[in-house]
């Protein structure tokens, strides 16, 4: 996934009401960016950060600036664009750079399914995928989803789980959206919830897969499988 404009550097000044954030520019201006992760950024939000914005100039849009990247020292890197994630996946797809997953049948986005929910991808009919970016991590090289709570989250679990009943392959797709971890882990102590949903829909034959990523002002794209630590359910 390319940026469509060149990042700039930016320091955050404070990000509030979730999706705004004001930033310092190089040339000393303070502007509002739109901050496009309803999540709560442990670790990637501080105040004083080194920050990548991406300017725009389209009209439709109230503010002209989006919080792209934020530094995480050591040069690693950290997307904060949720949304981005999506963009990623469907780009390492297209490119048949998923390993176990193959679109060569047809991809298509944002399928209904389920009473009211959507899938991110369906590939050539049979095989149901739904992704999640993952920016959470508290211990080295963990990356842990989710890192607030999350009720879709954990129906769209049950919803996968329902397509395997229904005779069809199903796969949740956790995309490390930064550099420097090499696993990832369900936190549970986060959201209980969606990580009994997560083991509850492991057990029914949802497939759990997660991707590594290279991030740098460019863009993001997909590297290879990075393992992943799963819960199990209470007996």
């Amino acid at each position: 996934m390319r940026f469509a404009t060149p990042l700039i550097p930016a320091t955050l000044i404070r990000r509030y009401k979730r999706f705004l954030a004001d930033v310092l520019l190089e040339d000393g201006r303070t502007v509002v960016a739109h901050c496009p992760n309803p999540g709560a950024m442990t670790g990637q939000a501080d105040p004083g950060a080194r920050i990548w914005l991406e300017p725009n100039d389209d009209p439709r849009k109230k503010l002209d600036y989006g919080w792209r990247l934020t530094e995480l020292g050591g040069g690693h890197f950290c997307c904060v664009d949720t949304g981005g994630a999506n963009r990623t996946v469907e780009a390492a797809l297209r490119a048949g750079a998923v390993p176990g997953l193959d679109a060569s049948g047809g991809l298509r986005a944002e399928v209904p399914y389920s009473d009211g929910s959507r899938v991110d991808f369906v590939l050539g009919g049979e095989v149901f995928v739904e992704v999640k970016a993952v920016s959470l991590s508290r211990r080295p090289g963990l990356a842990e989803f989710p890192d607030t709570r999350t009720a879709r989250g954990a129906r769209h679990m049950d919803d996968l789980a329902g397509v395997v009943a229904g005779g069809r392959r199903a796969v949740v797709l956790f995309l490390v959206q930064r550099t420097d971890c090499d696993r990832v882990g369900i936190a549970a102590d986060i959201d209980p919830v969606y990580a009994a949903a997560v083991a509850r829909a492991r057990d029914a034959g949802v497939e759990v897969m997660a991707l590594g990523t290279t991030i740098d002002t460019a863009g993001v794209t997909a590297t290879g499988r990075l393992p992943v630590e799963l819960p199990t359910l209470s007996p």
